[in-house]
């Protein structure tokens, strides 16, 4: 079999892989950059992998960006991850092959040295990463362990695609009438996406608390539902909808949606799942585990059109 056709033999039944929703667990594509540390993206951003095609030099382009190529009538930017680290070393190749990347409603080729294979792992084994390498240290947004003790670090393409590219503008939203009597609870592990958040949240003019992981999203989560019930108040006083991401360290967001549906204390409040992961393999996931509606990464408009009328039902119902 040749090398273009086993790397993509990984990946042919991603769209398929409905099932993993609610199990807290994922699977990451292993790969190289040239050094002896392992690197992993989710399998979801993934499109295809394939040979390092010929790339189109050009111009005025962002550090890391080599070109661009034509790729099934599309043209897209290709960048070259070791750069993009710092851990490219003059002279070094840009890397034997191409991951064609699909997140928050862009497509992107990204060059490793070599694809490894598909693993699974539990979400409660990927931990936020304490202290990696100067160079990598930005786009690292969890670590895992393999079985013979390699440690994996997940890249954090969100920022990533930021740095390169520059973050997502968010235009002009009108606030919500009477916002400030509405109350948001989010979580997301990527700083880009929670300043994105913050900054849409704040121009609806809605009070918003937030958690870094799922873990931590649902132990604050308990401990305001208990204390509502010490002191007999309803859920709803302190939260409006609740806002999670897909992928986070120690539990992720189906499973923490899962939870939250089967608490009847949160029964009369909307969970919005928003993530970068925008294929319809992941919004049928957030479907079977009952989110209220999916909003892919990074629009703001959609995200404060989709928030609006729930927020405004919330407020009709208190």
């Amino acid at each position: 079999m040749l090398k273009a056709e086993k790397d993509n033999a990984l990946l042919e039944s991603v769209d398929s892989r409905t099932m993993l929703a609610g199990s807290n667990c994922m699977e990451i594509l292993l790969f190289s950059l040239g050094t002896t540390e392992n690197f992993g993206i989710n399998v979801f951003k993934v499109r295809e992998v394939c040979t390092t095609p010929f790339i189109t030099r050009t111009p005025n382009m962002p550090r890391g960006v080599e070109g661009l190529i034509s790729l099934r009538g599309n043209v897209i930017p290709v960048l070259s991850l070791s750069s993009i680290l710092g851990i490219s070393e003059p002279g070094m190749p840009l890397g034997g092959s191409m991951m064609v990347t699909e997140y928050s409603k862009r497509t992107l080729g990204f060059l490793v040295q070599e694809v490894d294979r598909i693993i699974r792992v539990d979400w409660d084994k990927v931990r936020t990463p304490d202290n990696v390498s100067a160079g990598t240290q930005n786009y690292i947004t969890a670590i895992t362990e393999l079985p013979d003790g390699r440690l994996v670090s997940i890249l954090d393409v969100e920022t990533i695609m930021a740095n390169t590219f520059g973050d997502a503008v968010v235009g002009n939203i009108a606030p919500l009438h009477n916002g400030h009597e509405v109350n948001v609870f989010f979580v997301d592990d990527s700083g880009v996406a929670r300043r994105k958040i913050t900054e849409v949240l704040d121009k609806l003019g809605v009070r918003h608390k937030h958690a870094v992981n799922g873990m931590e999203a649902w132990t604050r989560l308990i401990s305001i539902a208990d204390h509502c019930d010490l002191v007999g108040r309803d859920l709803t006083e302190e939260i409006d909808l609740i806002m999670v991401d897909a992928e986070m360290p120690e539990m992720d967001g189906y499973v923490l949606t899962r939870n939250i549906k089967a608490d009847p204390r949160f029964e009369n409040i909307p969970v919005v799942m928003h993530s970068s992961l925008s294929s319809e393999a992941n919004r049928a996931m957030g479907k079977r585990v009952g989110v209220d509606a999916y909003v892919a990464k990074f629009d703001a408009d959609v995200l404060a059109d989709t928030l609006r009328p729930m927020l405004e039902r919330a407020q009709r119902a208190a």
